[in-house]
């Protein structure tokens, strides 16, 4: 991933002095059982923890000429060991070393993504109660319904990432299993003693059968909780989006001192944040498609998954940190304007009552077809002045309807039109999402 959108300690799991050094545990922890178990004289262990070492670039140099990288890394590896390096690799494989160091970088990048969620919730949480009553239009299809709270619009969102993290927490746990079960995985040069260890030193559990690879459904179902993720940055940074623009301007990015949103137009202020968070949020999703496609690898074992873990392990949560932390930082320093937001509530002269309006009637009487005919005849009267660059207000409206104030009267029908109608449950949605 391009160091634009990195972050040093999630970057640091995919570097390959990283992966390196989780190889070398591996191998080291697995000499230790295999010690234990009498297979390889204790000296031999201790020695490849006492002399063990390896250079990147000497790895790259022997991989250029033997073509396999666990090859060129145990190479480099016995040339500090030495003679007691014959031992290293007993019944292994290469996906041994390979699929375990993959699920604890992907356990480690896990960590970091379950701490951006919980930043971003704490800051999503905070803007909520901030904003609990303060009144805003709802809109579907993009077009004033009915009243709402922004503090309501943010719930909805912690909601959802509150879900999010209960999903990272899952796929970390499906993923942080590890399989040293040597070739075809069926044990044979190696005790099944040697895996338990190596899980419980590498902090996982053990694959419960291996075909010499860990099982990719496991991947697609990590890499897939990941595309959600980002699904949901996409919403919430559309929702900025939205509310930025000039029509509406209920909120926007903060827009710091010295910021320039234009090289041509100085009066600029742009997204540009929530549309970048859309961008990254695209690339994270993309990498759910090969990672499914990963689950249907050839009878025990081929190495088509390989090229493109290599590529979407690093990519995708590189990615989804950076993601995560912009948005929190984007939801930290939203301006937000109630006083537009009450200008738009009360843009269209009342239409957003028009629900109370027709449930009243069918309370008084009136079928709901009438009714709705009723409501709706005032109401796009209303509306077509409104559109026209005129003034409307459908409470007179109303009231000039003989047919509606056979049912209701003035009183009745100026009740309907109380904003504090839309806000009764707001304590109570608030409890429900953050609790007491």
């Amino acid at each position: 991933m391009i160091p634009r959108y990195s972050r040093p300690e999630m970057t640091a799991i995919w570097e390959p002095e990283a992966k390196f050094r989780i190889w070398f545990e591996i191998e080291a922890h697995a000499c230790d059982a295999q010690a234990e178990l009498g297979v390889i004289p204790k000296a031999a262990a201790e020695a490849v923890w006492e002399r063990g070492k390896f250079e990147v670039a000497r790895i790259d140099e022997i991989e250029a000429e033997v073509k396999h990288d666990v090859i060129a890394f145990l190479t480099n590896l016995a040339e500090h060991v030495g003679d007691e390096a014959r031992f290293v690799h007993q019944g292994m494989t290469s996906s041994d070393v390979l699929d375990t160091c993959f699920n604890v970088q992907l356990v480690r990048a896990s960590d970091i993504l379950i701490a951006d969620v919980e930043a971003l919730l704490a800051a999503l949480k905070k803007r909520a109660l901030e904003h609990k009553d303060t009144l805003c239009i709802g809109r579907s299809h993009a077009i004033h319904a009915e009243p709402t709270t922004f503090g309501l619009k943010l719930a909805g969102f912690y909601a959802e990432f509150d879900r999010n993290l209960t999903r990272l927490k899952t796929a970390r746990s499906e993923i942080a299993t590890c399989a040293i079960s040597g070739a075809v995985g069926t044990f044979a040069n190696i005790d099944p003693a040697v895996e338990a260890h190596v899980a419980e030193k590498m902090g996982l559990a053990i694959e419960p059968i291996s075909s010499q690879v860990i099982p990719r459904d496991r991947h697609a179902a990590f890499f897939a909780a990941l595309g959600v993720v980002a699904a949901s940055i996409e919403r919430l940074a559309t929702e900025v989006r939205h509310l930025q623009r000039t029509e509406v301007l209920e909120a926007e990015e903060y827009f710091s001192p010295g910021q320039k949103g234009s090289s041509a137009m100085p009066h600029k202020r742009n997204p540009i944040l929530s549309e970048n968070l859309t961008g990254l949020a695209r690339m994270v999703r993309s990498y759910v498609t090969p990672a499914l496609e990963n689950v249907a690898l050839w009878h025990e074992r081929d190495i088509s998954h390989s090229s493109v873990e290599r590529m979407i392990g690093p990519d995708a949560t590189i990615t989804l940190d950076f993601a995560l932390a912009r948005l929190t930082g984007v939801v930290e320093k939203l301006v937000i304007y109630p006083e537009k937001m009450m200008t738009h509530l009360e843009s269209l002269g009342g239409l957003p009552n028009s629900q109370r309006v027709l449930l009243a009637l069918t309370q008084a009487g009136v079928s709901r077809e009438d009714a709705y005919r009723l409501v709706q005849k005032s109401a796009m009267k209303v509306w077509d002045g409104i559109a026209k660059g005129g003034r409307g207000n459908l409470l007179d409206t109303l009231k000039a309807d003989s047919d509606v104030t056979a049912s209701l009267d003035d009183a009745a029908l100026e009740a309907l039109f109380d904003m504090g109608y839309h806000t009764k449950y707001v304590d109570v949605i608030f409890k429900r999402v953050f609790g007491e």
